[in-house]
């Protein structure tokens, strides 16, 4: 049984100061105890809302970082400096990133190797432009994203990987896959990593992301194939989060 993962991406939202008194309204409801919760904050508040949610269930994650231990990279920061704030998870490969600030599917597997010897589970971020998926190339695209990401990567740490499959045109837009296409996709992601990893595939939690809310959440996790949602937007409001978390 897989344990189903919500996770808050803010972006490049909220200072110090906003994003702990959001993290103090998460941790004023009462969220299910067998959903994982993460929220994926930015950079500078790391440290402060990792203080924030000592005693609960609630986990850190950052939302990039770079694949070398330590050198002349001005502006990057290494999966050590995460680990010794107690950062849980790290989001790898978003399609921002991969559109804005050039990554690859090579940096991507270089930053989930590192993530993993740091003892940080990647969260690996994979999916289409409509372009794409107007072309029927989704699923080609998708595979390939797949398996460069984890080329190389051992057995013994394929469970400790999430998947999240993000189509880009569903990413801020308000449009979002339909759960039966979402599940169809994330059925095949789990496929491609079976032609890999074996069984092993059934245990890897594969999430769907892009314009997740409170009024779809439910029809997504109703899905065999779906194990949460990596959320955007939604992740920025306490009540919305939580509705997620709750679902």
């Amino acid at each position: 049984m897989r344990t189903p993962i919500i996770a808050g991406n803010w972006k490049m939202h909220n200072n110090i100061e906003e994003s702990l008194k959001l993290v103090r309204a998460i941790k004023s409801y009462d969220l299910a105890k067998n959903v994982e919760k993460v929220v994926c904050v930015p950079f500078t508040d790391l440290k402060s809302v990792k203080e924030e949610i000592k005693g609960t269930d609630i986990k850190l994650g950052a939302q990039n970082m770079h694949f070398e231990e330590s050198g002349a990279y001005t502006g990057e920061i290494s999966a050590s400096m995460l680990k010794e704030i107690g950062v849980d998870y790290v989001i790898i490969g978003h399609s921002e990133r991969r559109e804005y600030f050039n990554e690859t599917d090579e940096t991507v597997n270089k930053k989930i190797k590192t993530a993993i010897k740091h003892n940080i589970k990647p969260i690996l971020c994979v999916g289409e432009t409509l372009e794409q998926r107007e072309a029927n190339e989704q699923k080609k695209i998708v595979k390939t994203q797949i398996e460069g990401a984890l080329k190389d990567i051992e057995t013994r740490d394929i469970e400790e990987i999430v998947v999240a499959y993000e189509p880009i045109w569903a990413i801020g837009t308000g449009k979002t896959a339909s759960s039966i296409d979402a599940e169809d996709m994330i059925k095949f992601i789990r496929e491609t990593i079976n032609s890999l990893y074996g069984s092993l595939s059934q245990k890897v939690r594969i999430q769907y992301g892009g314009s997740v809310k409170p009024s779809n959440i439910v029809e997504l996790m109703e899905k065999e194939e779906i194990d949460g949602a990596l959320v955007g937007g939604a992740s920025l409001k306490a009540e919305d989060f939580v509705k997620l978390v709750n679902f």
